[in-house]
């Protein structure tokens, strides 16, 4: 029988996806990755309730539980990584980099080598796979192989292709990029094709623990905490001057511009008149730029050319239907891409040095990269 390790957060779709696997035929593990234990002033750490459910969630299934500790390499490579991007000046996506350094490299390898032939969790995205007598991804349910003579035992892929998931308002794939085809040879994403409405559907028809939980919001394992009050732990407040970019002017101050990012419009605390929006910052200066002008030059951006590039198969042929994305949930833009340099058709709002560009062809999430 073919081994899953799930990995088990506490809360609704981890737990369906495992009740999912476990319903197809698969020898089920939950796993819950310890990434962070931390309290911060004003807000305590979920991890204790969210190991606390994810262990009810087990129970409920009958399936065996584990605790893997990645503590101190989270810290290292999604929070420090998170701290030296701000202070660059940059604004780093803490998700894309959890997926990369921990669920996919970390969690996959320790699993595999505790005896499991695939790890799954519940994100919103679908694993294409070409191998047609893969154990894995086409032949879930234990008894199918005998019924047609295959040892599915022995069918495995070596490479997989990541697909958007059929709930394209909770697509994930962005937040995937950066996993390699031969990690999604191994992983399941059993929650790619449904909704948000029928997972919570179905876990209320299978009365798991966690059916009526409340998403979590705020930094990846962390907890409902504003990335500003995360940062204020890491580095110190550092006064400096907005300033009117027009004009030259003072209009305020700010207590770092580490804070600040491209297009921000609330946080400013500039009274009266038209909104301002940031339009750019020193570092060196501790100076953050505003306007009111929406059509500032420094807002819009045809020309991105992009740093860190990984594909999850290939790089692009050529860029006939290709499309590029530059945040979650943001549009599908027709681009060219040649090199490093990605154009589009029509200039995209504040483009962010620090983001990712993600690429997009028929329905396939090809990889991407990190916004100079």
């Amino acid at each position: 029988m073919t081994r899953i390790y799930v990995g088990m957060s506490g809360g609704v779709d981890s737990s369906l996806a495992a009740a999912l696997l476990l319903e197809r035929g698969f020898e089920v593990t939950g796993i819950y990755m310890k990434n962070w234990s931390q309290d911060l002033p004003g807000m305590k750490c979920p991890w204790a309730e969210d190991l606390a459910d994810a262990k009810r969630v087990a129970v409920q299934l009958g399936i065996d539980f584990k605790v893997f500790d990645f503590e101190k390499e989270y810290k290292h490579y999604v929070v420090d990584y998170m701290v030296e991007e701000y202070k660059a000046g940059r604004t780093p996506n803490p998700d894309i980099m959890c997926n990369q350094e921990v669920k996919f490299k970390l969690f996959l390898a320790a699993a595999l080598a505790d005896g499991a032939d695939a790890i799954a969790t519940g994100h919103y995205a679908r694993v294409r796979c070409e191998e047609s007598r893969c154990a894995i991804h086409h032949y879930p349910v234990s008894s199918r192989g005998a019924e047609d003579g295959v040892d599915d035992s022995t069918a495995q892929c070596t490479k997989a292709f990541l697909c958007v998931a059929e709930d394209h308002d909770k697509d994930q794939t962005y937040f995937l990029y950066r996993v390699t085809g031969e990690a999604l040879a191994t992983t399941l994403f059993p929650l790619g094709d449904y909704t948000k409405q029928q997972v919570r559907e179905m876990a209320t028809e299978r009365g798991l623990w966690t059916a009526d939980k409340k998403e979590s919001m705020g930094v990846c394992f962390v907890g409902s905490v504003g990335m500003r009050d995360f940062l204020g732990q890491y580095v110190k407040t550092r006064p400096g001057d907005i300033i009117d970019k027009a004009t030259g002017s003072t209009l305020g101050r700010h207590d770092g511009a580490i804070f600040y990012t491209l297009g921000q419009r609330h946080g400013l605390d500039i009274g009266g008149g038209l909104p301002y929006y940031v339009v750019g910052k020193d570092m060196a200066k501790n100076e953050v730029y505003v306007s009111t002008n929406l059509n500032d030059t420094a807002m819009w951006r045809r020309e991105l050319t992009l740093g860190q590039l990984q594909w999850i198969d290939h790089v692009p042929s050529d860029s006939a239907g290709l499309t590029v994305r530059l945040r979650h949930r943001g549009a599908l833009l027709p681009c060219i891409l040649s090199g490093t340099v990605v154009k589009l058709e029509e200039p995209e709002r504040a483009p962010t040095a620090g983001q990712s560009a993600v690429f997009y062809l028929h329905g396939n999430c090809l990889g991407g990269g990190i916004v100079a």
